[in-house]
């Protein structure tokens, strides 16, 4: 049995138990919640790309909430969300933090509730950085290279400069509902779903 919300269908084989996200989903709305990492990716990647095959111009609602996660498998989904015909309206509901943010921030339409907030920083080294000294020269390089993928991202979506982006990024900076508003991050904050 799955903890997965559920309601009862009344069909011609009697009574169903239907997860609530299917019904959800047949109104194209899916979620992004808790890690982001490369399976949770590829599910949201997979119902992208099927609610693009049944209505390629119809709008598709991501709701987010999550802490962030793997950069790489982020970026696939961002690179997805950008591909596909669909207009994407995403919802920050909670937190959406790290790439968590970076994501909500890639909607064509950017909605957050009232107490949802967000959380942008420079990408962190995966695992710690141990090793030799040509190992971590070349982690850093390659962190480089994201930092100025990651601020690039965030430039385009908010209108900033990347030398204002790369202030806020520098350290954890939490944006309240409003605050994410007037840097350009959302575009409006809703009260009802």
């Amino acid at each position: 049995m799955s903890n997965s919300p559920c309601i009862l269908k009344d069909t011609s084989a009697g009574f169903q138990r239907v997860p609530i996200r299917d019904e959800l989903f047949k109104h194209r709305e899916i979620e992004c919640v808790g890690e982001i990492d490369a399976e949770s990716v590829s599910s949201m990647i997979l119902q992208l790309r099927y609610l693009q095959r049944e209505a390629p111009e119809e709008e598709i609602t991501l709701y987010i909430n999550s802490p962030g996660g793997e950069v790489s498998s982020g970026l696939a989904l961002y690179d997805v969300m950008q591909a596909v015909s669909c207009p994407i309206r995403t919802v920050c509901v909670g937190m959406a933090a790290s790439m968590g943010a970076i994501l909500f921030l890639a909607g064509d339409r950017r909605d957050i509730l009232p107490h949802a907030r967000l959380m942008l920083h420079d990408p962190l080294l995966p695992g710690g950085g141990g090793g030799s000294a040509l190992h971590i020269n070349s982690l850093a390089r390659d962190m480089m290279k994201v930092r100025q993928i990651i601020a690039s991202i965030i430039a385009a979506h908010s209108g900033k400069s990347l030398d204002e982006v790369f202030a806020v990024t520098a350290a954890d900076t939490f944006f309240d509902a409003e605050e994410a508003v007037a840097f350009g991050l959302a575009d409006n904050i809703i009260h009802r779903l």
